[in-house]
C-alpha cells in the first residue's frame, strides 16, 4: 500500500523500447514525474516488489517479468497519485498464429474486410495489431477478441474473426496478431508473420491531389521569388541611371581669386 498521497500531478510510465517485449530481449521501465522528486518508488503490482528509484532495466525478459507495474513519487512527506499502470508483455512464450484477411488484403474503399487470427492451441484471447507511427506519442492500435467470439474447425484450428466495416485509407497498414491465454493475460504468443492491408482507389487521388497541392505552391513561392527578384532589380536600375545622370552633369565654375 502507498502512504498518502498529496496533491501532486501523478508520473507516467513507460517502457522502452516497447511494451511488448520478446523473452530474453531487454527492456527499461521508466518513471517520469516533475524535475525536483525526493524519491521515486516503482513497483510490481502482481509481486509486490518495488524498487525506490524511477526506472528498472530488465537485460533479458522472462515470463516472471510480465505484469501489471505501476510508479509515484515523494516529495516531503507526501506522495503522488500513483502512474495509470503498464502492462509489460512477454512474447514468443507461444508458437505464433497465422493472419489472414478475407476476401482479400487488397480491399475497394467502402467494402468490408475481416481479418483472421487462428492457432491450433486451445486459446482464448486473440490480440490484433496495427502499427502505427513512429514518433513517440503515437502507439500501436490493438483490438482483443475473448472466447466469446472464438470459432473451432474441424481441422481443430482456434481463431478469432476481426470484421473492418466499410474500410478506408486509414485501415492500411501493417497488422499482426497474437494468442493467449486469459489465466496468463501478460504472456502472449510470437507475433505472426505481417499482413499488409492495402486499401486502393483513394491512395492513388489522394497522392495526386497532394502532388498538386505541392506543385501550387511551388509554383506560388517561385512566382513571389520573381517578384522579389524583379523589384529588387528595378530599383538597382533606378538608382544606377541616377549615378550616371549625376556623373554626365557640368561641373559649376570654379571661383575667381
Amino acid at each position: 500500500m502507498l502512504p498518502f498521497q498529496g496533491p501532486f500531478p501523478k508520473p507516467s510510465l513507460r517502457a522502452h523500447p516497447s511494451d511488448l517485449v520478446p523473452l530474453k530481449q531487454s527492456v527499461t521501465l521508466r518513471c517520469q514525474g516533475p524535475p525536483v522528486v525526493d524519491l521515486y518508488r516503482l513497483e510490481k503490482l502482481t509481486s509486490k516488489e518495488y524498487e525506490n528509484q524511477n526506472f528498472l532495466f530488465i537485460p533479458t525478459m522472462k515470463t516472471s517479468n510480465a505484469g501489471r507495474y505501476r510508479c509515484s513519487y515523494q516529495n516531503g512527506s507526501h506522495w503522488s497519485p500513483a502512474s495509470d499502470q503498464l502492462e509489460l508483455i512477454a512474447t514468443g512464450v507461444y508458437h505464433k498464429p497465422s493472419l489472414s484477411a478475407h476476401p482479400g488484403s487488397v480491399v475497394p474503399p467502402g467494402r468490408d474486410v475481416t481479418l483472421q487470427c487462428q492457432t491450433q492451441y486451445g486459446f482464448d484471447q486473440f490480440v490484433l495489431y496495427k502499427e502505427g507511427d513512429t514518433g513517440s506519442n503515437k502507439k500501436p492500435e490493438r483490438w482483443y477478441r475473448d472466447n466469446t467470439e472464438l470459432y473451432k474447425n474441424l481441422e481443430s484450428w482456434y481463431r478469432a474473426d476481426f470484421p473492418i466495416i466499410t474500410v478506408t485509407p486509414a485501415h492500411s497498414g501493417i497488422y499482426r496478431c497474437y494468442s493467449f491465454s486469459s489465466s496468463s493475460p501478460y504472456q502472449w504468443s510470437a507475433p505472426s508473420d505481417p499482413l499488409v492491408l492495402v486499401v486502393t482507389g483513394f491512395s492513388h487521388q489522394r497522392y495526386a491531389r497532394e502532388n498538386l497541392v505541392r506543385i501550387c505552391l511551388g509554383a506560388m513561392i517561385i512566382i513571389f521569388l520573381l517578384g522579389l527578384l524583379a523589384e529588387d532589380w528595378h530599383s538597382r536600375k533606378k538608382r544606377l541611371a541616377h549615378r550616371i545622370r549625376a556623373a554626365q552633369r557640368p561641373l559649376p565654375p570654379l571661383p575667381r581669386a
